[in-house]
């Protein structure tokens, strides 16, 4: 967030009605690429219906809402977990392979 945004927030007091995916990342505390997991996992829902390559937004109260659900954050993380776990063994299939 460039210095111009945090003190046009500051003065109107108050969040901004949608986020970005990098700002939606800050409040979930995880990294902007798993936000398109979390998409994927059904887990986090883009405003409207943008295209794949599109840039996403995010309703700011659904991502606080949610932010305050134990039990949602709980599957935040085994999906996130998950995905990282399929993508280390991907990887470590593919280097397998390479030394035989």
């Amino acid at each position: 967030m460039n210095v111009e945004t945090q003190q046009f927030l500051t003065l109107l007091g108050r969040a901004p009605a949608r986020m970005t995916a990098e700002e939606t990342s800050w409040v979930l505390r995880c990294q902007v690429y798993d936000i398109s997991a979390l998409i994927a996992a059904r887990l986090l829902r883009p405003l409207g219906k943008p295209a794949k390559n599109a840039p996403k937004f995010f309703a700011t109260t659904d991502v606080l809402k949610l932010a305050e659900d134990p039990s949602w954050l709980a599957k935040m993380t085994a999906a996130l977990q998950d995905v990282w776990k399929g993508r280390n063994q991907r990887k470590k299939h593919r280097s397998g392979n390479s030394l035989g």
